[in-house]
């Protein structure tokens, strides 16, 4: 019988299910670079470029195992632009028995290949992904019933069940299950940040930056640079320059925030997960072995388990735990447009601009900057879910929509009612203030509430206290906030919903 076998762009991994019985003799790897999947949303350059690269040289060392691979280039005259089409077009052109895939990440995509296995005339099978610490059913089981689903007690769950950071009677080394509280310092600008590790292009990979510079010129971001890994081997020398030089100082400042500095401590291995040239086994287990063979800070290593154990397997879970219904939520109705600076980075607010050039340069910023400025603005001026899902789909490497909408449309913007948090993640200036030196640099008083050169945020987090203050105002974990509220005059109220309108109606 001969089968063959579709690799998605982010199955890049021999061990993926839909090739565990691959036979060499007669099987087809059949892997195309889509215009449907480059431009459902204009993903940002250095992603396209990044994954059609990856693509290429992983198709490249299937052929180097004896394998034969069918893989559509772009620009070759035999692209299809879909999947259907791309499959069908297989279909009719290979003698084939039997089509083989993994199960898409996506839920449309899910959804486009089930609907094309009632209509083919090959038997069609769609296998598990088996690349994650939990099933989707084992989340579901973890859920039902349960009042609220909180990371935290997911992530103990799976560190119980595979032993990871254990002590023999079943309690967690340390004594804590984790180590938030140490994990919040302010970033110290004399301290020597190790430099990053940057891959350098081979041809391949420069065929592709031409390939995308030409073909999706209009999309968001830079190519001037490319210095991502695009193989596995690539992949495993990023992993181990990150646990062997940054690794021990990524706990405590793994939420601070310095300009010019995109990188800080964190790892940048995000995209390699998603797309499989890492597995996230090999990643935790790595980074247990570095705690007890080189003696890493405890606060480090489980910061860093808990963000691939933890927050990576739950958002997931949750994803498919809650698909579709899950991405038309807009709890507080929210319904602006999202501000044109978003793409531009032109704005009067450093730490916004700061942010989005990082992001136009690197497809990439760490999750405080996401979440606490560029997710925290869009909250307190009341951007649209559909809006900012898309940005956040669209700009970054590592984003796809099973990782990205729960963290946007639960962890940003609340969207979800309170499935993912249990509270909105909004703040004044005084928290970026804190965990940056960004503020130096604004043309704004970080430390005035209200007036015209008050930070936006300031009175911006104060209008959307009173604004959502019959939902909010029982919250326990916002009851200092609205009591800090109710001691305000009516004329501070008064003076902070104007300077809050006046900045809504002419700088979004």
């Amino acid at each position: 019988m001969k089968t063959i076998r579709l690799i998605l762009g982010d199955q890049l991994n021999f061990g993926i299910s839909s090739l565990s019985d691959i036979n060499p003799n007669k099987d087809l790897i059949l892997m195309a670079e889509l215009n449907e999947e480059a431009t459902y949303v204009k993903h940002h350059k250095k992603k396209i470029a990044f994954i059609f690269s990856a693509m290429r040289h992983f198709a490249e060392q299937c052929r180097k195992k004896g394998w034969n691979v069918c893989y559509i280039k772009y620009d070759s005259p035999d692209n299809k632009s879909s999947f259907v089409k791309q499959i069908q077009y297989a279909i009719s052109n290979f003698s084939c028995d039997k089509l083989c895939m993994t199960e898409a990440g996506e839920y449309r995509l899910r959804q486009e290949f089930e609907q094309l296995n009632k209509k083919i005339l090959i038997p069609f099978e769609i296998r598990k992904d088996t690349r994650f610490f939990a099933t989707e059913e084992i989340f579901r089981e973890w859920a039902n019933g349960r009042k609220q689903l909180r990371m935290e007690y997911f992530y103990r769950e799976l560190r119980r069940e595979y032993k990871i950071l254990m002590n023999e009677d079943g309690t967690p080394v340390g004594g804590k299950w984790n180590y938030d509280t140490e994990n919040r310092v302010s970033p110290d600008p004399t301290k020597n940040i190790p430099n990053f590790t940057q891959i350098e292009p081979d041809s391949v990979t420069k065929d592709v930056i031409e390939l995308v510079n030409k073909s999706f010129s209009d999309h968001f971001g830079s190519l001037e640079t490319f210095h991502y890994a695009v193989t596995r081997e690539e992949a495993l020398i990023i992993l181990e320059k990150f646990i062997n030089e940054r690794l021990q100082d990524f706990g405590p400042f793994q939420d601070a925030m310095l300009t010019d500095e995109p990188w800080m401590y964190h790892s940048h291995i995000g995209l390699y997960l998603n797309i499989g040239l890492l597995n996230p086994k090999e990643v935790v287990s790595l980074a247990e072995q570095a705690f007890f063979e080189k003696n890493l800070p405890l606060n480090s290593v489980e910061g860093f388990i808990r963000q691939i154990l933890g927050w990576r397997e739950y958002v997931r879970g949750l994803y498919w735990y809650k698909m579709p219904e899950y991405s038309q939520m807009n709890y507080l109705d929210l319904n602006r447009t999202l501000p044109e600076f978003y793409w531009s980075a032109d704005t009067k607010l450093f730490c916004l601009s700061q942010s989005v050039a990082q992001t136009f340069e690197h497809a990439y910023a760490h999750h405080i900057q996401r979440l606490m400025v560029l997710g925290n603005y869009a909250l307190l001026t009341g951007v649209s879910p559909n809006e900012l899902n898309y940005w956040f789909l669209s700009v970054y490497a590592d984003a796809y929509e099973w990782v990205e909408l729960p963290n946007v449309s639960g962890m940003v913007l609340f969207a979800d009612g309170g499935i993912l948090a249990s509270k909105p993640y909004v703040s004044g200036g005084a928290y970026i203030d804190r965990m940056s030196n960004y503020c130096s640099s604004c043309q704004f008083n970080v430390k005035k509430r209200t007036g015209e050169d008050a930070c936006p945020f300031n009175y911006l987090y104060w209008n959307f206290l009173i604004t959502h203050e019959d939902r909010f105002k029982k919250n326990p974990r916002m009851s200092m906030m609205y009591r800090t509220l109710s001691k305000m005059t009516d004329e501070n109220k008064k003076q902070i919903k104007k300077d809050a309108q006046i900045w809504l109606n002419s700088e979004c």
